[in-house]
């Protein structure tokens, strides 16, 4: 008897035992959460171009709007406040029909035409009328990426009446100090349900050291990683995140190489370029070496541009031109990290008889610059940044893997752009944090993440 009575308390014990542990990892309701960025955002409104496209603003738009799409993580088109849709006249005409029973923060309802005079809003180009429940959507050509392109943030669906936007996403606006600080409150009629978190304050302009030691500290629950700052951070118990490698850092000529000596200068630059030295040393391991504007992932063919440096052919290019000029450098100086790739640069072009001088001033011949890739959508992301370094914007004519190819190539060998790496976005959360993640494009993923409370 004593011995059965041993086994059911050792039974009851376990049980009970998983029980609690079952209970401590059910996601709990309430709690603010505590986000800092580097960001400074002067607008909430995502057609606002007086912001520059960035992952802290994907994030802060995606908290708030919703767009009509999405893309998945693999490219796929998903239905988020359209239902389904059809496209007509070769890709020229666009039917998407909107889900019914949803609510904008104001209380009022979502219909075709707040969601057309939206999309109008931040495309003057496109020809937007309502049918019934139905946003119409008209375009010159055939653009096989519109579906693509209407999953992009400045296309959410905002409702803009007065100074304060509404929009149908998990999170309304509370309070918003234009680039301080951000409070949002849980949306209790979100058509996706309400969220966990009860709130969320933002806040912005914080630079990386200030939001680890924040984020060390205890007074924030989410803070941006510097890229090679992943690996130390990972160590220190941290929960860290990553997102696909979506940010391109190269460099970009201002001007086009007008004679064919200049083209070889360029490319005794490209070819001397120790990326691989410089993502061990600099980026503690981070990111990806690239000579490729796309990243594999979303190409398919990215490793087919050499990243490898030769110093031996860059010295050959470089003796075969008389006078060579002296090269400025500009680089953010608000960017630690720039400005030691940078200088790392200079240091390689100077080993190929080249003269590159780095400075954070504005008058300059070429720049090192971080680009949030615009979407995992290929044609989309190339056209983002062959419009960024100047060039004649491509067309999407084939939707083919040879025509994307082609059309990157023929931009890399322009020497207007000279990409080196692709990163990833990093954030790094508390303890308590739960159920959050980073989407392949960059933007933070809050909907189901939840705060977990110690109780005495």
């Amino acid at each position: 008897m004593k011995r059965f009575v041993s086994i059911w308390l050792a039974v009851s014990s376990l049980l009970f035992a998983a029980l609690m542990a079952t209970a401590a990892t059910r996601p709990q309701y309430g709690g603010t959460l505590h986000v800092t960025m580097r960001e400074s955002l002067s607008s909430l409104d995502p057609a606002d171009t007086s912001d520059p496209d960035s992952f802290a603003r994907r994030s802060v738009t995606g908290l708030m709007f919703d767009t009509l799409v999405r893309l998945d993580d693999t490219g796929h088109v998903n239905p988020v406040l359209a239902e389904s849709w059809q496209s007509m006249r070769g890709n020229q005409r666009w039917q998407l029909r909107l889900r019914h029973g949803v609510k904008l923060h104001d209380g009022s309802a979502l219909t075709a035409d707040v969601a057309a005079a939206s999309l109008r809003f931040a495309n003057p180009a496109w020809n937007v009328s309502s049918d019934g429940d139905a946003v119409i959507i008209e375009v010159e050509g055939a653009n096989p990426e519109l579906l693509s392109e209407l999953a992009l943030p400045r296309n959410a669906i905002v409702k803009r009446d007065g100074d304060r936007p509404s929009g149908t996403g998990p999170f309304h606006l509370v309070d918003w100090q234009p680039g301080r600080k951000l409070t949002l409150a849980a949306n209790e009629d979100c058509w996706r349900g309400r969220p966990f978190l009860d709130g969320i304050e933002i806040e912005m302009a914080k630079n990386y050291r200030e939001q680890m030691t924040a984020l060390d500290l205890g007074k924030t629950d989410l803070a941006e990683v510097a890229p090679e700052q992943t690996h130390r951070v990972s160590q220190e118990g941290h929960r860290l995140a990553n997102s696909a490698p979506m940010e391109l850092v190269a460099l970009l000529f201002i001007h086009d190489a007008n004679t064919q000596e200049e083209k070889s200068l360029r490319q005794a630059l490209a070819l001397s370029i120790e990326r691989g030295s410089m993502r061990s040393v600099l980026l503690q391991g981070a990111g990806q070496p690239t000579a490729s504007i796309l990243p594999t992932w979303i190409s398919g063919y990215g490793f087919v541009f050499s990243a490898d440096a030769d110093l031996a052919k860059a010295r050959q290019l470089r003796s075969q031109v008389r006078t060579a000029p002296a090269w400025t450098l500009g680089y953010d100086s608000n960017d630690p990290l720039a400005r030691l790739l940078a200088d790392r640069i200079a240091l390689n072009a100077r080993d190929a008889g080249l003269s590159v001088q780095p400075t954070p001033s504005v008058g300059v011949d070429l720049r090192l610059v971080r680009i949030p890739l615009a979407s995992s959508d290929p044609w989309i992301a190339l056209e983002d940044v062959i419009s960024q370094a100047g060039l004649p914007a491509p067309r999407n004519r084939s939707g083919s893997a040879e025509e994307l190819y082609a059309t990157e190539q023929a931009a890399i060998a322009n020497e207007r752009v000279m990409p080196l790496f692709h990163l990833p976005v990093s954030e790094a959360s508390s303890s308590n944090l739960r159920n959050w993640a980073l989407r392949a494009e960059g933007s933070l993923d809050l909907d189901d993440a939840w705060l977990e409370t110690t109780k005495p």
